[in-house]
């Protein structure tokens, strides 16, 4: 019997030979380019939620970092695991919002990446997913990024602004360190992104925003 679709990964197992080949094609530096600057030195722990290719995390890897690569869809995980085989990746089945798996640990990260995630959660799911996001020790980091524009078929997305995206990291003390609009990499119709930095704080202290440019995301 086929395993239930996880809310959020619809048509992406279909898909999944394609998905590996275009995510690919678009390097881990020329991806991320605009936030390398602020991945904590190394060695530190990753949290890649929906890691999808393995593209990121092999990335973080290769800058001396280790990764917890969370991907829901099984297509997608095994064929990052034979593109990225490394003992430096521990790969797991889990998904947001409840992100169960990982919490069980009782692990805080140094930095948890959402590439192209979040917009696939509906309005209640983002409210119970932002608290897990935060997995962070005090100071360490989220990146974000949002998709705006036409839903591809087949796909479940939800067009999420950065106001709501940023107050509700608030609600989990997580500052808004860095806002950027960008173009589709894949030069995609009307498909826009916005990159979203968060940084875990006391609740005390706010980050000032580093800055906002225009740039180009996939």
């Amino acid at each position: 019997m086929k395993a239930a679709s996880i809310s959020g990964t619809e048509n992406y197992a279909d898909e999944a030979p394609e998905l590996l080949k275009r995510y690919e094609s678009i390097s881990f530096a020329d991806a991320h380019a605009p936030v390398l600057h602020l991945i904590p030195p190394a060695p530190c722990r990753v949290l890649d939620i929906g890691s999808g290719t393995g593209r990121d995390a092999a990335g973080f890897v290769t800058l001396g970092h280790s990764v917890v690569a969370v991907e829901p869809t099984e297509e997608l995980r095994q064929g990052a695991m034979l593109l990225h085989p490394s003992p430096m990746i521990e790969w797991l089945h889990d998904s947001l919002p409840r992100l169960t798996a990982v919490r069980v640990r009782g692990e805080e990260f140094d930095l948890v990446m959402l590439s192209a995630v979040w917009m696939h959660l509906d309005e209640i799911q983002r409210r119970l997913a932002m608290p897990n996001v935060a997995l962070v020790r005090n100071g360490g980091i989220v990146v974000m990024s949002l998709r705006h524009g036409p839903v591809p078929p087949g796909r479940r997305m939800f067009e999420v602004s950065a106001e709501e995206t940023i107050a509700l990291g608030r609600r989990s003390n997580l500052s808004c360190a860095l806002h950027q609009t960008a173009a589709s990499a894949f030069r995609l119709p009307g498909v826009t992104w916005t990159r979203l930095v968060f940084q875990k704080t006391t609740g005390e202290d706010d980050v000032h925003m580093l800055h906002s440019v225009s740039g180009r995301s996939s």
